[in-house]
């Protein structure tokens, strides 16, 4: 299984950051993406990718925005050249905590898409409580033949419906499609398919039942194949499979 969005670079990680992944490899995990929120934090991440032998992501995350660089493609390109980096991200809008001014998050999504668009590098996407502003930024923006993840999909199905179809976005599906609450969630599962989703933890954050409200690991992420193959009525085989087929296309990775 391939975890496409981990923070495993959080410092919650520094006291038993090998046994995290001990576990995670005896879960099956092959690969993990260690993904970035600010300049500092991606350098975290590359550096942790580099020393554990897993991928990194790099970007500005929308709480972040108002501290971004001024100047945002100069200081990531570099990044880009490194063969552990397979995304640009986490970016997007986040309405909910709105920790950075609106505008600003979307004037840093759009540099980052810029960015992504030149270096022909996927997105990884973060979206809360704005969905409209979003897509109107990806109407705008987004252009054949790019590509993305909107992560931690929790949307409605015809949500899921309009980014899969109208931008080929995939979904990134963590720990909250085990929540009690999640029916809508489990919907828009059934409503995009298997052909449309990556698995994922996000990890430390929103670890799955019955872990819930522990701290999240890679391991974990055998909880939410298992849950998103009761939906779509499959076996778990077939979701690892084409989840890590979905996920290698995407960030094409090549490294062992």
């Amino acid at each position: 299984m391939i975890d496409t969005h981990a923070h495993i670079h959080d410092p919650k990680y520094d006291e038993d950051r090998v046994a995290v992944l001990e576990r995670a490899a005896a879960a099956g995990v092959s690969t993990i993406v260690t993904v970035g929120c600010d300049v500092a934090d991606s350098f975290r991440a590359l550096e942790t990718a580099r020393t554990y032998r897993l991928y990194a992501s790099v970007g500005i995350h929308p709480h972040e925005a108002k501290d971004a660089p001024a100047d945002v493609a100069s200081v990531f390109e570099p990044f880009l050249h490194d063969r552990r980096v397979v995304a640009i991200g986490e970016t997007g809008l986040d309405y909910y905590y709105d920790h950075s001014p609106r505008d600003v998050q979307q004037r840093i999504l759009r540099e980052q898409l810029h960015l992504a668009r030149e270096a022909a590098f996927p997105l990884i996407f973060h979206q809360r409580d704005a969905f409209e502003d979003f897509v109107s930024i990806l109407r705008e923006e987004w252009h054949e033949p790019m590509r993305g993840v909107v992560h931690c999909f929790t949307g409605t199905a015809e949500e899921a419906r309009l980014l899969t179809d109208e931008f080929g976005l995939l979904l990134g599906i963590g720990g909250v499609v085990t929540f009690k609450t999640a029916d809508p969630l489990r919907e828009a599962v059934r409503a995009a398919g298997l052909q449309s989703l990556v698995l994922e933890t996000d990890c430390p954050y929103l670890a799955p039942v019955p872990h819930r409200g522990e701290r999240n690991e890679p391991a974990y992420i055998a909880l939410a194949a298992q849950r998103v193959a009761e939906i779509l009525e499959c076996g778990v085989g077939e979701v690892d499979a084409v989840t890590d087929a979905n996920a290698r296309e995407l960030f094409s990775l090549r490294l062992k």
